[in-house]
């Protein structure tokens, strides 16, 4: 045969095979979604579509019926759509343990984004020990130093889901000041942005505080500015935890602002909420304190959870000052004869410098205390504050004290502090997207110390204010879990079903999907969630976990190779 027409062959048989794997003429395909009602992320009306998926990515949405593919799911009746993001994920440490993620998984999301003023890196000693203060186990040897190579290696291990994170605000502060409760110096205000540098420039997203909580709570906001500056240069999102969700609402909005202003920096606001009754008529102001903002031509958003319970330490109903130097250090002013009654003063009496869970509450008997894990003490766990109180024959702010003595770490609370009216008012708002605040478990786990939005967020979002309450519509919820934050988060190929974009799907009943976890019973998965597919990996099939772990470390904007 001439060499000519070998050549000629070659490069036919080439273009042949080219055709089979490109977006404008696909024959065959890794996987075909069938049949389903296909919403593109972006708010647009379902269509009737079949999903075509070549390696990690979206190769063609449209009519498939001549393709073949080596898997194909029926999706009839099911709406198909991305993945869903969870813009506030507690999962970091769960995903060490097991990297399924199922609480979340079987809701629908894929990419997880962790660092509420904690994250897996920067590391130091100090933040080590407080990890496993608050996680009430053992964290196991951490072999990495930095942000970036934690998540690496939890991608090289295998996780089910996407991961990404900020760096913890937190984590600078103990790297370089401790625990103390005092200004930064110039030099370590230095060292802490060239760690800043160094996270962005390894994928991170940001910069994610949490100052309602030492040592979080002891930054200046000038502190913050200085960081924040640093994530704007690569294009980066500073997001907050704010110092107050109550008395002092208002006012940590106006720092964010502030931040977004002075900086230029994309800001969000975690997990929006009014907490106390009192603070409730706050939230028209606060929404409309983000809407000037915006109008300005500031980049602030907000996510929320659909709950009207918060969820978080007991320890957050003990003054700040406190804490300052870790839990040795609060425990032993706790022991102290004549430091008690002023601890007792203190989180019995109102003021505005700093967050009040347990008046905000309204008390005892609207305090779940979940996290009780003690010999002495577990089978309390679940019940009221009041109720706690009463069997043990103590006020309810002495039984605080003696708890977080006795349980020598970090008791899982919940707090019902929000209002229904307000969540809707929240929800209405195009720039809010949605959180879960919680860990992605399995089942099988002890629950004890979960709150219900660890297995329900995402689902209740469609179960309740679409279906039920159809207070958004289905397209737009949609979008607020997949393309909003997203592109919060400057992610250009995910929260979007589009040729090109990367495989993260997730298909659905929209009639059946429910969320089944309560405040009684947490660890019940929500149902109506058939398949999810994460960078083309099929990770959740018929329900069930496929034993395939294709999530990767996705990295931000600023990320350098």
């Amino acid at each position: 045969m001439p060499a000519s027409l070998v050549t000629a062959l070659s490069a036919g048989l080439l273009v042949l095979l080219s055709a089979c794997r490109q977006p404008d003429g696909e024959t065959s395909f890794d996987t075909i979604i069938r049949g389903g009602t296909v919403y593109d992320g972006l708010g647009g009306p379902g269509i009737q579509a079949d999903v075509g998926i070549v390696d990690d990515r979206i190769a063609k949405i449209g009519d498939l019926r001549a393709a073949t593919a080596d898997t194909v799911v029926d999706a009839s009746g099911q709406a198909v759509s991305p993945g869903f993001i969870n813009m506030l994920s507690w999962a970091l440490l769960d995903l060490i343990f097991d990297g399924r993620g199922m609480s979340d998984l079987k809701q629908g999301v894929t990419l997880q984004v962790f660092g509420e003023g904690l994250s897996l890196g920067p590391t130091s000693d100090a933040l080590l020990e407080h990890m496993e203060a608050m996680g009430g186990v053992s964290v196991p040897f951490l072999p990495w130093r930095t942000l970036g190579q934690s998540l690496w290696l939890m991608e090289l291990k295998g996780v089910s889901p996407n991961i990404a994170s900020f760096v913890g605000g937190a984590n600078l502060r103990m790297k370089h000041l401790g625990f103390s409760d005092r200004a930064a110096t110039a030099e370590e205000v230095e060292a802490m942005r060239e760690d800043m540098r160094v996270a962005m420039e390894e994928g991170a997203m940001g910069l994610g505080t949490s100052l309602i909580y030492p040592p979080g709570r002891f930054a200046a906001t000038e502190d913050l500015i200085a960081l924040a500056e640093v994530v704007a240069e690569y294009g980066g999102m500073y997001t907050s935890h704010m110092r107050s969700e109550g008395v002092q609402l208002l006012e940590g909005i106006d720092e964010v602002i502030r931040i977004a202003r002075e900086t230029g920096v994309t800001a969000n606001v975690y997990h929006l909420k009014a907490a106390g009754v009192p603070n409730w008529p706050k939230m028209d102001i606060a929404l409309e304190k983000i809407e000037a903002a915006r109008a300005e031509g500031l980049a602030v958003t907000a996510d929320m959870y659909p709950y009207v319970a918060g969820g978080t330490g007991l320890e957050a109903t003990l003054p700040p000052s406190l804490q300052e130097g870790g839990y040795d250090a609060m425990k032993a002013r706790i022991l102290d004869p004549e430091l008690r009654p002023q601890i007792i003063e203190a989180m019995t009496t109102p003021t505005d410098d700093w967050e009040q869970l347990f008046l905000e509450a309204g008390g005892g008997e609207n305090v779940l205390v979940m996290g009780l894990i003690s010999e002495k003490n577990r089978a309390l766990s679940g019940k009221s504050l009041k109720e706690i109180a009463a069997q043990r024959g103590s006020s309810e702010p002495d039984t605080i004290l003696d708890l977080i003595v006795e349980e020598e770490g970090r008791i899982f609370t919940v707090y019902f502090m929000m209002t229904e009216d307000n969540l809707v008012k929240q929800i209405r708002k195009p720039w809010v997207a949605i959180n879960s605040d919680a860990q992605a478990v399995a089942r099988e786990v002890d629950a004890s110390q979960l709150h219900p939005r660890a297995f329900g967020t995402f689902s209740r979002v469609l179960a309740k204010f679409v279906r039920e309450d159809k207070i958004i519509s289905l397209p737009e919820a949609i979008r607020r879990m997949t393309s909003l934050p997203a592109d919060n988060l400057k992610l250009s190929d995910r929260g979007r079903l589009q040729p090109g974009a990367f495989a993260d799907v997730v298909v659905f009943d929209p009639d059946q999907i429910q969320d089944n976890a309560t405040y009684e019973k947490p660890n019940q998965y929500a149902s109506g969630v058939a398949h999810v597919f994460v960078n083309g990996g099929h990770v959740l099939k018929d329900g069930e976990h496929n034993d395939v772990y294709s999530g990767r470390f996705v990295r931000g904007p600023g990320y350098r190779d």
